[in-house]
Protein backbone atom coordinates (compact mmCIF):
# COMPACT_ATOMS: atom_id res chain seq x y z
CA UNK A 1 0.00 0.00 0.00
CA UNK A 2 2.71 2.50 0.95
CA UNK A 3 4.55 2.16 -2.37
CA UNK A 4 1.50 2.45 -4.65
CA UNK A 5 1.03 5.44 -6.92
CA UNK A 6 -1.99 7.67 -7.52
CA UNK A 7 -2.34 8.92 -11.10
CA UNK A 8 -5.11 11.32 -12.17
CA UNK A 9 -5.92 13.59 -15.05
CA UNK A 10 -5.34 17.23 -14.16
CA UNK A 11 -9.01 17.86 -14.92
CA UNK A 12 -9.90 15.70 -11.91
CA UNK A 13 -7.19 17.29 -9.76
CA UNK A 14 -8.80 20.67 -10.51
CA UNK A 15 -12.41 19.45 -10.38
CA UNK A 16 -15.01 20.78 -7.99
CA UNK A 17 -16.21 18.33 -5.36
CA UNK A 18 -16.85 17.82 -1.68
CA UNK A 19 -15.90 14.58 0.07
CA UNK A 20 -15.10 13.44 3.57
CA UNK A 21 -11.54 12.39 4.38
CA UNK A 22 -12.48 8.70 4.42
CA UNK A 23 -14.40 8.96 1.14
CA UNK A 24 -11.46 10.56 -0.65
CA UNK A 25 -8.97 8.02 0.67
CA UNK A 26 -11.22 5.18 -0.52
CA UNK A 27 -11.17 6.66 -4.03
CA UNK A 28 -7.40 7.11 -3.90
CA UNK A 29 -6.85 3.49 -2.84
CA UNK A 30 -8.99 2.40 -5.80
CA UNK A 31 -7.04 4.68 -8.12
CA UNK A 32 -3.78 2.93 -7.22
CA UNK A 33 -5.24 -0.28 -8.64
CA UNK A 34 -5.50 1.22 -12.16
CA UNK A 35 -2.84 1.05 -14.83
CA UNK A 36 -3.07 4.71 -15.93
CA UNK A 37 -1.70 3.99 -19.41
CA UNK A 38 -4.11 1.18 -20.28
CA UNK A 39 -7.83 1.20 -21.03
CA UNK A 40 -9.89 0.49 -17.93
CA UNK A 41 -12.30 -2.39 -18.46
CA UNK A 42 -15.83 -1.21 -17.69
CA UNK A 43 -16.39 -4.43 -15.71
CA UNK A 44 -13.34 -3.97 -13.51
CA UNK A 45 -14.23 -4.02 -9.83
CA UNK A 46 -12.21 -2.43 -7.06
CA UNK A 47 -11.88 -3.84 -3.57
CA UNK A 48 -10.85 -1.91 -0.49
CA UNK A 49 -10.41 -3.64 2.85
CA UNK A 50 -10.41 -2.22 6.33
CA UNK A 51 -6.81 -3.44 6.53
CA UNK A 52 -5.89 -1.47 3.38
CA UNK A 53 -7.35 1.63 4.94
CA UNK A 54 -5.66 1.21 8.32
CA UNK A 55 -2.32 0.37 6.67
CA UNK A 56 -2.54 3.59 4.68
CA UNK A 57 -3.54 5.84 7.55
CA UNK A 58 -1.63 3.89 10.22
CA UNK A 59 -4.68 4.45 12.39
CA UNK A 60 -6.05 1.15 13.69
CA UNK A 61 -9.50 1.15 15.30
CA UNK A 62 -12.16 -1.41 16.14
CA UNK A 63 -14.69 0.26 13.82
CA UNK A 64 -12.62 0.30 10.63
CA UNK A 65 -15.03 -1.76 8.52
CA UNK A 66 -18.09 0.09 9.79
CA UNK A 67 -16.51 3.45 8.93
CA UNK A 68 -15.46 2.12 5.52
CA UNK A 69 -18.97 0.85 4.80
CA UNK A 70 -20.67 4.10 5.83
CA UNK A 71 -18.26 6.22 3.78
CA UNK A 72 -18.73 4.02 0.70
CA UNK A 73 -22.48 4.36 0.98
CA UNK A 74 -22.20 8.16 1.06
CA UNK A 75 -19.98 8.02 -2.01
CA UNK A 76 -22.93 6.78 -4.05
CA UNK A 77 -24.50 10.23 -3.91
CA UNK A 78 -21.36 12.34 -4.30
CA UNK A 79 -21.01 14.48 -7.42
CA UNK A 80 -17.84 15.73 -9.09
CA UNK A 81 -17.83 18.72 -11.47
CA UNK A 82 -15.24 18.68 -14.25
CA UNK A 83 -14.68 21.85 -16.25
CA UNK A 84 -13.96 21.74 -20.00
CA UNK A 85 -14.22 17.94 -19.88
CA UNK A 86 -13.81 17.11 -23.58
CA UNK A 87 -10.84 18.65 -25.44
CA UNK A 88 -12.43 17.76 -28.79
CA UNK A 89 -15.74 19.38 -27.82
CA UNK A 90 -14.92 22.93 -26.63
CA UNK A 91 -18.62 23.84 -26.56
CA UNK A 92 -19.09 21.51 -23.57
CA UNK A 93 -18.03 23.64 -20.62
CA UNK A 94 -18.88 21.39 -17.70
CA UNK A 95 -19.55 17.76 -16.79
CA UNK A 96 -21.24 16.57 -13.60
CA UNK A 97 -21.02 12.90 -12.73
CA UNK A 98 -21.06 10.52 -9.79
CA UNK A 99 -17.76 9.06 -8.65
CA UNK A 100 -18.98 5.46 -8.36
CA UNK A 101 -21.81 3.45 -9.84
CA UNK A 102 -22.33 0.87 -7.10
CA UNK A 103 -20.97 -0.49 -3.84
CA UNK A 104 -21.11 -4.05 -2.51
CA UNK A 105 -20.23 -5.28 0.96
CA UNK A 106 -18.17 -8.31 2.03
CA UNK A 107 -18.34 -8.16 5.84
CA UNK A 108 -16.72 -11.54 6.48
CA UNK A 109 -13.57 -10.28 4.78
CA UNK A 110 -13.87 -6.71 6.00
CA UNK A 111 -14.04 -5.43 2.41
CA UNK A 112 -16.11 -3.25 0.15
CA UNK A 113 -16.32 -3.60 -3.62
CA UNK A 114 -17.15 -0.75 -5.97
CA UNK A 115 -16.97 0.41 -9.56
CA UNK A 116 -16.16 3.86 -10.92
CA UNK A 117 -18.89 5.62 -12.89
CA UNK A 118 -18.30 5.33 -16.63
CA UNK A 119 -17.92 9.10 -17.13
CA UNK A 120 -15.06 9.35 -14.65
CA UNK A 121 -12.90 6.48 -15.97
CA UNK A 122 -11.36 8.45 -18.90
CA UNK A 123 -9.75 10.73 -16.32
CA UNK A 124 -8.10 7.80 -14.50
CA UNK A 125 -6.93 5.57 -17.36
CA UNK A 126 -5.31 5.79 -20.80
CA UNK A 127 -3.48 8.93 -19.67
CA UNK A 128 -0.70 10.17 -21.92
CA UNK A 129 -0.52 13.86 -21.01
CA UNK A 130 -1.79 16.43 -18.50
CA UNK A 131 -1.82 14.13 -15.50
CA UNK A 132 -0.40 14.22 -11.98
CA UNK A 133 1.07 11.35 -9.99
CA UNK A 134 2.34 10.85 -6.45
CA UNK A 135 2.91 8.09 -3.90
CA UNK A 136 -0.21 7.42 -1.86
CA UNK A 137 1.88 7.13 1.30
CA UNK A 138 2.55 10.86 1.10
CA UNK A 139 -1.09 11.66 1.91
CA UNK A 140 -1.96 8.59 3.97
CA UNK A 141 -1.60 10.15 7.41
CA UNK A 142 -3.16 13.51 6.55
CA UNK A 143 -6.09 14.54 8.71
CA UNK A 144 -7.56 17.24 6.47
CA UNK A 145 -9.39 16.83 3.17
CA UNK A 146 -8.09 20.27 2.23
CA UNK A 147 -4.51 19.15 2.85
CA UNK A 148 -4.83 16.30 0.34
CA UNK A 149 -6.45 18.52 -2.25
CA UNK A 150 -3.87 21.27 -1.81
CA UNK A 151 -1.07 18.71 -1.99
CA UNK A 152 -2.45 17.45 -5.33
CA UNK A 153 -2.67 20.98 -6.70
CA UNK A 154 0.94 21.62 -5.73
CA UNK A 155 2.11 18.32 -7.24
CA UNK A 156 0.85 19.55 -10.60
CA UNK A 157 3.62 22.17 -10.41
CA UNK A 158 6.28 20.17 -8.56
CA UNK A 159 8.92 20.87 -11.21
CA UNK A 160 8.64 24.60 -10.46
CA UNK A 161 8.29 24.51 -6.67
CA UNK A 162 5.77 27.34 -6.64
CA UNK A 163 2.14 27.90 -7.52
CA UNK A 164 -0.11 30.94 -7.30
CA UNK A 165 -3.80 30.12 -6.82
CA UNK A 166 -6.68 32.55 -7.09
CA UNK A 167 -8.75 32.42 -3.91
CA UNK A 168 -12.15 32.47 -5.63
CA UNK A 169 -11.00 29.64 -7.93
CA UNK A 170 -9.86 27.61 -4.91
CA UNK A 171 -13.13 28.18 -3.06
CA UNK A 172 -15.07 26.90 -6.07
CA UNK A 173 -12.92 23.75 -6.43
CA UNK A 174 -13.20 22.98 -2.73
CA UNK A 175 -16.95 23.75 -2.89
CA UNK A 176 -16.76 25.89 0.22
CA UNK A 177 -19.92 27.80 -0.79
CA UNK A 178 -20.63 30.29 2.03
CA UNK A 179 -18.22 28.70 4.51
CA UNK A 180 -15.24 30.77 5.69
CA UNK A 181 -16.39 33.80 3.74
CA UNK A 182 -13.81 36.09 5.38
CA UNK A 183 -10.18 35.77 4.36
CA UNK A 184 -9.27 35.48 8.04
CA UNK A 185 -11.51 32.43 8.53
CA UNK A 186 -10.35 30.87 5.26
CA UNK A 187 -6.73 31.07 6.36
CA UNK A 188 -7.51 29.89 9.89
CA UNK A 189 -9.81 26.98 8.97
CA UNK A 190 -8.50 25.84 5.58
CA UNK A 191 -5.08 27.11 4.51
CA UNK A 192 -3.11 27.03 7.76
CA UNK A 193 -4.31 23.53 8.83
CA UNK A 194 -3.76 22.16 5.32
CA UNK A 195 -0.21 23.49 5.08
CA UNK A 196 0.57 22.23 8.58
CA UNK A 197 -0.79 18.79 7.68
CA UNK A 198 1.32 18.65 4.51
CA UNK A 199 4.45 19.74 6.35
CA UNK A 200 3.90 17.15 9.08
CA UNK A 201 2.87 14.11 7.06
CA UNK A 202 4.05 14.47 3.46
CA UNK A 203 7.37 14.49 1.64
CA UNK A 204 7.21 18.28 1.06
CA UNK A 205 7.68 21.44 3.08
CA UNK A 206 5.27 24.23 2.13
CA UNK A 207 5.13 27.93 2.91
CA UNK A 208 2.74 30.53 1.55
CA UNK A 209 2.12 34.22 1.13
CA UNK A 210 -0.85 36.25 -0.04
CA UNK A 211 -1.21 38.80 -2.83
CA UNK A 212 -3.65 41.69 -3.11
CA UNK A 213 -5.44 43.11 -6.10
CA UNK A 214 -6.20 46.63 -5.02
CA UNK A 215 -7.13 46.41 -1.35
CA UNK A 216 -8.49 42.87 -1.51
CA UNK A 217 -6.50 39.66 -0.96
CA UNK A 218 -7.09 37.68 -4.15
CA UNK A 219 -4.31 35.10 -4.43
CA UNK A 220 -2.26 32.69 -2.35
CA UNK A 221 1.26 31.86 -3.50
CA UNK A 222 2.62 28.52 -2.31
CA UNK A 223 6.32 27.66 -2.30
CA UNK A 224 7.28 24.06 -1.71
CA UNK A 225 10.42 21.91 -1.65
CA UNK A 226 10.90 18.19 -1.27
CA UNK A 227 12.25 17.15 2.10
CA UNK A 228 15.78 15.81 2.17
CA UNK A 229 16.15 12.16 3.09
CA UNK A 230 17.95 11.91 6.38
CA UNK A 231 20.51 9.12 6.51
CA UNK A 232 20.72 7.74 10.01
CA UNK A 233 24.21 7.09 11.33
CA UNK A 234 24.83 3.59 12.68
CA UNK A 235 26.31 5.04 15.88
CA UNK A 236 25.40 7.80 18.27
CA UNK A 237 27.24 11.13 17.83
CA UNK A 238 29.27 10.68 20.99
CA UNK A 239 30.75 7.48 19.59
CA UNK A 240 31.63 8.92 16.18
CA UNK A 241 35.13 9.90 17.23
CA UNK A 242 35.91 6.37 18.36
CA UNK A 243 34.51 4.89 15.15
CA UNK A 244 36.60 7.31 13.09
CA UNK A 245 39.77 6.33 14.95
CA UNK A 246 39.21 2.67 14.15
CA UNK A 247 37.24 2.20 10.91
CA UNK A 248 34.23 3.56 9.05
CA UNK A 249 32.00 0.83 7.66
CA UNK A 250 35.02 -1.32 6.84
CA UNK A 251 37.11 1.56 5.42
CA UNK A 252 40.48 1.95 7.07
CA UNK A 253 41.96 5.15 8.41
CA UNK A 254 44.39 5.23 5.48
CA UNK A 255 41.50 4.90 2.99
CA UNK A 256 39.68 7.82 4.62
CA UNK A 257 42.77 9.96 4.21
CA UNK A 258 43.01 8.86 0.57
CA UNK A 259 39.38 9.81 -0.20
CA UNK A 260 39.38 13.11 1.68
CA UNK A 261 38.59 16.13 -0.49
CA UNK A 262 40.70 19.33 -0.56
CA UNK A 263 39.86 21.50 2.47
CA UNK A 264 37.86 18.69 4.11
CA UNK A 265 38.69 17.72 7.67
CA UNK A 266 39.35 14.11 8.65
CA UNK A 267 36.03 13.95 10.52
CA UNK A 268 34.08 15.48 7.62
CA UNK A 269 35.60 12.97 5.17
CA UNK A 270 34.80 10.06 7.48
CA UNK A 271 31.14 11.08 7.88
CA UNK A 272 30.73 11.69 4.16
CA UNK A 273 32.08 8.23 3.32
CA UNK A 274 29.91 6.68 6.02
CA UNK A 275 26.75 8.28 4.56
CA UNK A 276 27.77 7.29 1.02
CA UNK A 277 28.18 3.67 2.06
CA UNK A 278 24.86 3.64 3.89
CA UNK A 279 23.10 5.10 0.87
CA UNK A 280 24.69 2.50 -1.41
CA UNK A 281 23.66 -0.32 0.92
CA UNK A 282 20.02 0.86 0.98
CA UNK A 283 19.82 1.11 -2.82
Amino acid sequence: MQNLTVVKSNRVIEAGYKLSLTELKILLICTTQIDPHQELDSHFRFEVSAKDFSDLTENFTQNEYRDLKEAAERLLSRIVTINNPYPDEPKVKQLKTHWISFVAYIPEEGKIRLGFASEITPYLSQLSKEFTCYRIKNIGKMNSIYAIRLYELLMQWKTTGTREIEIDWLRTRFELEDKYSSIKDLKLKVIDPAVSDINTHSNYDVSWTQRKTGRRVTHFTFTFTEKKTVVELPVKPKRIKKVIEETVQGITKAEIEKQARPGESYEQAALRIMRKNLKGAKS
